[in-house]
């Protein structure tokens, strides 16, 4: 395997801007990784090999010529398939858009090219993002690098195997429930849920509309912690379009003092326990940072065992009305049998709605409260490693989705990063949650566990 591979995106952006490798050699390797690897994992669904190399030639010439190049300039990337990219198929994992090509780019794509990252290819998703593992009627089931017989999680799950598996730099997904982080925990890398309107969802499968708005976000995911603020800078921000995005100050985390941070850590959230090799890696994580002067103590909000029921009755509230519409929209008269839910609700009355608002809002205050008195909680991103496809979506495991969930229902910042292994050698996650627009303080976090613990390890993939 090609040494830059395997490299950070820094690490790649600081070797293009030495010269010691051109945008379109970087390309080439990337492009030749995922000939290689995809057949093992499926992960990929859609390249553009053609487009990438035309802009790879540009970013080299812009280059040449002196023009200022930011750390993103040249790099690969690819791009969870729910986002929209202009001239490559966006399809949702969805039937009725089996064929369709956008004419524009998501914002966050958009940015992103902005700023001079060059496209690769999508990465597989569930239909429509609403499912824990990567599998859909369209491309198929998405694999785990780290052992072929489990999920990569979901819903980008194809971003997380890719990167993981080194044929990007890096990947855009999205998170309603936990699409980041369980992907980032099952395949050993690191992600980022930003803080809800941190950036805008403009391009996303799922429309402005829903009554899950609030719950998801557009964040990054790539192999070292480093990796993901350069990427949130470029993609945060209002776009004029969506009204939910929010103009707050970006922090460095450069600038976070992890010695002087009150830390609570938890491995039990009331509702699903995390099994022993989880628990042993979250609490290993927390008194590595007490070790480095951070005040640490094991507890958890107070209120965090409701959120599980505030999750689930915002999707069921209109009686899945706002499912059977998107496919309707999208034309696909056969859904993934999942989305069979979306049948078998009935329709809630709005007091029920106004009710589960109340609710919310006073289990959010209850826990911002808490957060009065720590900087940053440390918890799993799920009771277990990864899972078979089977096991994960089994009624018996589907409560340790609440681990992620609860995040998405107050809409605070989280990242997971690698910080151990399970018994059985599978990658182990810890997740990072501060208070609302503190991504600096999850990201400070999160690069101290990575010093620690090491990181991201490469997979054994055939031929490597």
């Amino acid at each position: 395997m090609h040494p830059l591979l395997a490299a950070s995106l820094l690490e790649q952006a600081a070797a293009l801007s030495r010269g010691e490798v051109s945008s379109r050699e970087l390309v080439l390797v990337h492009l030749d990784r995922i000939e290689r690897v995809n057949p093992l994992l499926n992960a990929v669904v859609a390249t553009a090999a053609e487009a990438a190399l035309a802009a790879a030639d540009r970013a080299d010439r812009a280059r040449a010529r002196g023009r200022p190049c930011g750390v993103l300039h040249g790099v690969p990337m690819t791009i969870k398939d729910c986002l929209d990219t202009a001239g490559v198929a966006s399809t949702g994992g969805t039937l009725g858009r089996a064929g369709f090509v956008p004419e524009r780019d998501a914002t966050a794509v958009a940015r992103l090219r902005s700023a001079g990252a060059i496209l690769l290819g999508k990465t597989n998703t569930p239909e429509l993002t609403l499912y824990y593992d990567t599998v859909n009627l369209v491309h198929g089931r998405t694999l785990n690098p780290y052992d072929t017989a489990r999920s990569p999680g979901g819903s980008s799950g194809g971003a997380a195997a890719i990167v993981a598996a080194c044929g990007a730099a890096f990947d855009l997904g999205t998170d309603t429930g936990g699409s980041i982080r369980l992907p980032a925990h099952f395949c050993g890398i690191a992600g980022l849920k930003p803080t809800s309107g941190r950036v805008p969802c403009t391009g996303l499968i799922i429309p402005p509309g829903s009554p899950v708005d609030a719950f998801t976000q557009i964040g990054p995911l790539a192999r070292r912690v480093d990796d993901l603020y350069p990427i949130l800078r470029a993609i945060a921000g209002p776009d004029d379009v969506d009204t939910h995005a929010v103009p707050a100050p970006l922090r460095d985390p450069a600038r976070v003092r992890v010695d002087r941070l009150r830390v609570a850590w938890y491995v039990d959230n009331g509702i699903a326990p995390a099994t022993e090799p989880v628990r042993a890696v979250v609490e290993a994580a927390a008194r590595a940072l007490e070790s480095v002067g951070a005040r640490v103590e094991e507890r958890r909000p107070d209120g965090i065992e409701e959120t599980a029921s505030l999750y689930l009755r915002r999707f069921g509230t209109d009686g899945g009305a706002w499912v059977r519409r998107l496919l309707e929209q999208y034309g696909t008269a056969r859904p993934f049998p999942f989305l069979r839910w979306a049948r078998a609700l009935d329709d809630q009355p709005a007091s029920a709605w106004t009710e589960l608002l109340a609710s919310t809002e006073t289990v959010c205050a209850r826990m911002l409260r808490f957060m009065h008195l720590h900087d940053v909680l440390l918890c799993p991103a799920h009771a277990h490693a990864a899972l078979p496809p089977d096991e994960l979506m089994s009624e018996e495991r589907r409560p340790a989705f609440t681990w992620t969930q609860t995040w998405n229902v107050t809409g605070w910042p989280a990242g997971v990063v690698r910080a151990g292994v399970s018994e059985e050698r599978l990658p182990v996650g810890v997740q990072v949650v501060a208070k609302p627009w503190r991504e600096d303080i999850v990201l400070a976090v999160m690069r101290q566990i990575e010093r620690w613990s090491g990181g991201w390890q490469a997979p054994a993939l055939p031929g490597d």
